[in-house]
């Protein structure tokens, strides 16, 4: 059903694994490891033009808040003109609310193809997406892209011991999938909670950096406080969400992460870490020249000293 999703990731990730091979060897869990930071990185990539379109897409939101309050105070009775006028103003302001939140909802499915793949790797036992296949069936079936060969590459590779498809909640019938490797599930966990502690942590302070600049600029007036106060609480809450609820999630849920996955997680982290930041910098930029240009603007319209201004008002009066 969702193939569209499944090969192309898989497609990626085959590539970075065959590239890490020629340093690393093809059957060494650091290169499968590597394999799937590099994937993280190319798919981070692709989303980051997108990612800076609605950097200013927010800031141009931002700055038309006023214009919006007025409209929906004006046509408050009318909720297809509000809508109309609303629409408009966004074209003139050229915003587009849906686009922004593409780059987010863009990585959803890449985080689901990615946690398939790497499970589709061990399709033996019944429960947690196995299809019951045998170890022997197992070791010899191809997954999506990969031939037979990266498959029991991949099912003999391990990092700290432990398979790279391993995760601490996996059911005890599915550990025959790795015939060359001794682990057991205190291994799992050994190697599993502090990747679940390192990615909620840098989940957090990543969020923390984020509404640090947030409260920077309503501070200095560069943002406009919510309208009301239920915008407020809503603000509110999403800001609690981000730096609290998140990270909790991944905490409970991280029982259910391969160990390969948990390495997306720290990857996809340090890289929005860096990215904030370069955005963060290149925003403020853009800002801080637009502001320049609106007051050389004003200073060139304005009057020299010394020079009465021009009002053809008052002329056309004297004509009379």
């Amino acid at each position: 059903m969702l193939n569209f999703i499944y090969y192309p990731i898989s497609a990626v990730l085959w590539f970075w694994h065959k590239v890490a091979g020629y340093a690393f060897g093809e059957d060494s869990g650091v290169s499968w490891i590597l394999a799937i930071v590099l994937l993280t990185f190319t798919l981070r990539i692709l989303l980051y033009k997108p990612m800076v379109n609605q950097m200013r897409s927010s800031r141009k939101m931002q700055e038309m808040q006023p214009r919006m309050q007025e409209i929906r105070a004006k046509y408050k009775n009318d909720q297809q003109k509000m809508m109309e006028e609303s629409r408009k103003l966004q074209k003139e302001m050229g915003v587009n609310p849906l686009l922004g939140c593409l780059p987010m909802l863009a990585q959803i499915p890449m985080f689901i193809g990615l946690f398939h793949v790497l499970r589709s790797f061990n399709r033996t036992g019944t429960s947690a997406g196995g299809l019951g296949l045998t170890v022997e069936q197992n070791y010899h079936t191809p997954n999506y892209v990969f031939g037979v060969n990266d498959v029991q590459s991949f099912l003999d590779s391990t990092v700290f011991g432990v398979p790279i498809s391993a995760y601490i909640s996996m059911p005890q019938d599915m550990y025959a999938a790795f015939p060359n490797a001794d682990f057991t599930r205190a291994k799992i966990i050994m190697v599993a909670a502090p990747l679940i502690a390192v990615i909620a942590l840098a989940t957090h302070f990543n969020a923390r950096m984020s509404l640090s600049r947030q409260k920077e600029r309503l501070a200095s007036g560069k943002a406009n406080a919510p309208a009301n106060d239920q915008a407020a609480m809503q603000m509110q809450m999403m800001n609690k969400m981000m730096l609290w609820f998140m990270p909790a999630t991944i905490l409970f849920t991280g029982a259910i992460w391969h160990i390969g996955l948990l390495f997306y997680m720290v990857a996809n982290n340090i890289w929005t870490f860096f990215q904030q930041r370069v955005v963060f910098a290149k925003m403020d930029a853009e800002e801080e020249a637009e502001e320049a240009a609106k007051r050389e603007a004003k200073r060139t319209l304005a009057p020299k000293p010394g020079v009465k201004p021009n009002n053809p008002k008052k002329k056309k009066k004297k004509n009379r």
